[in-house]
């Protein structure tokens, strides 16, 4: 045997290893909380903080594989890969075994980040999205968007139109759809099932929706790295790809016109809410908070949960996770523009041949070209046929480049003529 199949024959061996310590890491399985938890808080009239107890969790398995993977590493680009998957493995599996520490949100930092982080400007950060957006958002308030009614759709309409979607795209491979009593959101996903909460109420654009975020790319994304002959790693949702893949998911649903003012508010509303308990506020203050905003007491404790779980309830260490979403969205976006700046286009297709981060994509595109990653079979309909978000992206990599402080200057002008009782 050769030296250099001796080489790939090393990094399958450690791909496989990393891919069997990623396996007892189920976070947000460790995190849920039952239905009793929510069902004495509102006994309480809201008053006082849930009581909640996570169960026991045994790192022991993952860190001693994380250990033999490392026992094989080198110090070619790809093995620099491997250790920062293991970095994250080690984490996450140090994360679950602290649920309801502080310790929990030291990790949590470390893995998913926090709002005050910036982005890769060196200047801009997640809150300052967050509050941007909220400010925007709450300008349109006395503005006739055009939206249809509201109204309650049933979780059996959604899935319904779930089921059409996956086996058009996935055919023979197509996850099974449930609608389950109990869900830590409003619908999950994996490569075998989707599960959609029965009291869930749904938007008119709930069902494109979760279709292009669930579907399109999460059981996309699953079902390619699972077919990854070489590279299992590729097939494992660890806490080291959510950023991109969070991010993927919410551009999907961009890039789709699948989503509205509404989902993007609840994502700035969650980045808000984790710096709220970073600064010491608690379960109830965050509750008091969604409350205010959304006027529906089960919605504002499930967005309260979401922010807490894991976490300390008294304040001062929250679960850092829903502030991906957005960070994700802006990352996954400048990378795309730069694809077209660089005349990268080719670059596209290998952010869905698994779980990956968007930082691993040149060490993807080493391992593509020695046979070792395979393209992925499956493609969100917007990447499948790129026509126009290709052209979406161009336009917009030339409006990054003008200068918007005297654009804007210019239209401020004009629009301080206008009397604001025109809609």
């Amino acid at each position: 045997m050769n030296k250099e199949q001796q080489e790939k024959d090393r990094f399958c061996q450690i791909s496989s290893i990393l891919y069997d310590a990623s396996q007892p890491i189920r976070i947000l399985t460790h995190l849920e909380w039952n239905r009793d938890i929510k069902r004495e808080f509102f006994v309480n009239k809201g008053k006082e903080l849930p009581r909640v107890k996570y169960p026991q969790f045994d790192s022991s398995k993952t860190l001693s594989l994380v250990n033999q993977a490392r026992s094989l590493l080198g110090d070619t680009d790809i093995d620099k890969w491997l250790e920062r998957t293991a970095v994250k493995l080690e984490y996450g599996a140090l994360m679950m075994a602290s649920a309801g520490t502080k310790k929990f949100y030291e990790f949590s930092e470390k893995l998913y980040g926090k709002p005050t982080n910036p982005f890769a400007d060196g200047k801009s950060t997640p809150l300052e999205l967050a509050n941007t957006f909220d400010k925007q958002i709450s300008s349109y308030a006395n503005y006739d968007l055009g939206a249809p009614p509201p109204m309650c759709y049933l979780a059996s309409g959604i899935a319904e139109q779930m089921r059409e979607a996956v086996i058009k795209m996935f055919g023979d491979e197509a996850p099974k759809v449930e609608i389950v009593d109990e869900l830590s959101a409003n619908a999950l996903a994996n490569p075998n099932l989707i599960r959609i909460r029965k009291t869930a109420c749904f938007t008119d654009l709930d069902a494109q929706q979760l279709i292009n975020h669930e579907a399109y790319i999460h059981v996309a994304t699953s079902i390619n790295g699972l077919a990854q002959p070489h590279l299992k790693i590729l097939a494992a949702g660890h806490p080291g790809t959510t950023k991109t893949q969070e991010g993927l998911a919410v551009f999907a649903e961009y890039i789709s016109n699948s989503i509205d003012l509404d989902r993007l508010r609840r994502l700035a509303d969650r980045i808000i809410a984790i710096q709220m308990a970073i600064e010491g506020a608690d379960f109830l203050q965050v509750y008091q908070y969604f409350l205010e905003r959304i006027g529906n007491e089960s919605q504002a404790y499930e967005n309260s949960r979401r922010v807490f779980r894991g976490g300390v309830l008294t304040g001062g260490a929250p679960f850092t996770k829903d502030g991906v979403y957005l960070e994700g969205l802006i990352r996954i976006h400048n990378f795309l523009k730069a694809i077209v700046t660089n005349g990268r286009a080719d670059c596209l297709r290998l952010l869905f041949c698994g779980k990956l981060d968007l930082e691993d994509i040149p060490v993807l595109y080493k391992l593509e070209k020695m046979g070792l990653c395979q393209l992925p079979k499956y493609l969100p309909p917007w990447a499948k046929d790129a026509r126009y978000l290709l052209a979406y992206l161009t336009c917009s990599e030339f409006l990054g480049k003008m200068d918007m402080t005297k654009i804007y200057a210019h239209y401020d002008e004009l629009l301080h003529s206008i009397p604001k009782a025109i809609k």
